[in-house]
């Protein structure tokens, strides 16, 4: 139970590919942005899947092949441990990922994808979702079970869609008190735009990074290095301090 002369706080976390990298995933930037060839926009646009549907396909398909390749980390671990405890002692704790790996859920954290997630598939007609590990081949189509005819395609945000949650993501930004954007490259919005958000709603920020971010401001408090190296070590000042 919170003592209660311990002020209540409110965490707010944003992860990006720099968590996830510690983990072996693969991110859509390496090797100058080509994919086999492709920029990244020609296979993870609406208009992509639209004109050459078993490119895009065949892209996420080996990206969802690769999730049982890969396990959390310790900034995984560490932010999940963080939820459970700063939730026990009566704080506020929000996990906001970018990333649409399963990695953060796999180590117990209630993330909000709002880029969506690999696990999931959705139907291009009708919209229903279905949770898919198996079907992973990345020459056949997988045939909505809702309405049986459509295909589904991933369930992820592509390039010129609407990131999930923003409603939510943006009540619980404007409330932090503290807010920590870890493994971001600060370019990508609207998630890069939380960081200054935050900041202004008057909350104290903190960034961990291997390089400054794009969205660096000198108000926050820059943290230098890998995640899975850093983020356990902040993790336990905050619960030793809070």
């Amino acid at each position: 139970m919170r003592d209660p002369e311990t002020p209540r706080r409110a965490l707010v976390v944003l992860t990006g590919a720099g968590v996830s990298a510690d983990s072996g995933v693969p991110t859509f930037r390496d090797a100058g942005g080509l994919w086999e060839g492709h920029r990244v926009e020609e296979v993870a646009t609406p208009e992509a899947w639209a004109r050459d549907p078993r490119t895009v396909w065949r892209f996420y398909q080996l990206r969802r092949a690769a999730l049982a390749t890969v396990a959390p980390n310790p900034a995984h671990d560490a932010l999940a441990e963080l939820e459970r405890e700063m939730t026990a002692r009566g704080h506020g704790f929000t996990l906001i990922t970018q990333n649409v790996d399963d990695l953060h859920q796999r180590a117990g954290s209630t993330a909000i994808a709002m880029h969506g997630r690999l696990a999931t598939l959705a139907c291009e007609r009708c919209g229903a979702t279905t949770e898919d590990r198996e079907n992973v081949d990345p020459e056949r189509f997988v045939p909505c079970a809702a309405c049986g005819h459509a295909r589904l395609r991933p369930d992820v945000v592509w390039f010129g869609e609407v990131p999930r949650a923003l409603d939510a993501i943006d009540r619980a930004v404007r409330s932090a008190t503290h807010f920590a954007a870890i493994g971001t490259s600060g370019v990508v919005y609207p998630a890069a735009g939380l960081l200054s958000l935050a900041r202004f709603a008057g909350a104290e920020t903190h960034v961990v990074s291997l390089d400054a971010p794009e969205n660096l401001h000198a108000a926050d408090r820059f943290h230098p290095g890998r995640a899975a190296e850093v983020v356990p070590g902040l993790v336990r000042q905050w619960l030793d301090a809070w």
